[in-house]
């Protein structure tokens, strides 16, 4: 399994467009054979502060997630939207 957090410091201007457009890619991607998990949070004292937590069974599902149009269509709608740019942080599980 391959995890990844994606985090992310949105545009106080953006949050509510940010989260349709990560809600959206969220359902889509939960739908996808190589998807385990995918979980969107948003930091309870600071709004404009997402994590998306993406778990994967293997590198060819995190390859194939990021061939789909939902992504795309997510990463393009968002790239504006972001205050700086998004950290992904991969990990692997020890239990």
């Amino acid at each position: 399994m391959k995890t990844v957090l994606i985090h992310v410091h949105v545009k106080p201007e953006q949050i509510e467009a940010f989260r349709e457009a990560t809600l959206d890619n969220a359902r889509n991607s939960r739908l996808e054979p190589g998807i385990v998990r995918f979980e969107v949070y948003e930091q309870a004292d600071d709004p404009a502060h997402f994590v998306l937590l993406e778990i994967f069974r293997d590198a060819e599902g995190q390859s194939a997630h990021r061939a789909t149009a939902h992504y795309q269509r997510w990463r393009d709608t968002v790239a504006g939207m972001m205050a700086e740019p998004r950290r992904g942080l991969n990990y692997v599980a020890v239990v």
